[in-house]
């Protein structure tokens, strides 16, 4: 039997990368899988994937906004509508968004950074208990990254880094409170995946505060530190399944460990 069948598992970020790959091996183990993401062909052609994956159990993709409260809890109430359960969840959706000096980092962007990454895992986990305490219990899994929690030299990420603190600390708020529900809450703090997320990183003017670090000869880490949303992917099924039925609070380092030396 496959570790995930009967479950219903919410994606944010779904469409690609790292969500998608997640998606994929959950539906692989048995899930039935809701992606919400903002782009709507990448979305549909993921679904497909994702059902094909499951040997044609029917997967759902729902455009969502993780800034807006009701797009986020219009997403949430489809998937149990459809579904009838809600059992894992994993915020996944994030940006890198602007790169830049603190100085000349505009409200707007570092309101859209935060807004997204941090609110929008807020949001995510706030539509979701409800339905999780229905279900006796389940799965939170939130993207965070080895940024603003293990490393601090990329440079112009303050927003970035910043909201992804922000969601460790929340993860283990919530872990705390949810805990006597059932409900486990963890992050996965990425390191250098292979994803297009910097194809929509925008930098400006980093060069003038970038923080030179002279590293030893040879690269650190399992891979030289870099890997595939597959890698990431595995640590979630992990945390979704029952193989973790103990673990909460923790934030799981998926870089190889290559920031150790960072």
């Amino acid at each position: 039997m496959a570790i995930l069948d009967g479950k219903v598992a919410f994606i944010t970020g779904g469409a690609s990368g790292i969500g998608k790959g997640a998606a994929i091996r959950f539906a692989q183990e048995g899930a039935l899988v809701c992606i919400a993401d903002m782009q709507s062909d990448e979305g549909e052609k993921a679904r497909a994937e994702i059902e094909k994956a499951g040997g044609g159990r029917e997967a759902l993709f729902v455009i969502c906004d993780v800034s807006d409260p009701e797009a986020v809890r219009g997403a949430v109430e489809q998937t149990v509508g459809k579904f009838g359960r809600l059992d894992i969840v994993f915020a996944n959706a994030g940006i890198n968004g602007v790169w830049t000096p603190i100085e000349e980092l505009l409200p707007n962007e570092w309101r859209k950074t935060i807004e997204t990454n941090l609110t929008g895992t807020y949001l995510t986990v706030h539509y979701a208990i409800p339905h999780l305490k229905a279900a006796g219990g389940g799965s939170v899994i939130i993207t965070s990254s080895v940024n603003g929690n293990r490393t601090f030299s990329t440079a112009g990420a303050s927003a970035y880094s910043t909201s992804k603190a922000g969601q460790v600390a929340f993860m283990k708020m919530a872990a705390l409170e949810l805990g006597r529900y059932q409900i486990r809450v963890n992050a996965v703090c990425p390191g250098a995946i292979h994803t297009n997320i910097d194809d929509r990183t925008y930098r400006r003017h980093t060069e003038e505060i970038e923080v030179k670090v002279e590293m030893p000869e040879g690269k650190p880490g399992v891979n030289q530190g870099q890997g595939d949303p597959e890698d990431v992917a595995d640590t979630c099924l992990f945390l979704a399944s029952n193989q973790s039925r103990h673990v909460s609070g923790v934030e799981l380092y998926v870089d190889g460990g290559a920031s150790l030396l960072k």
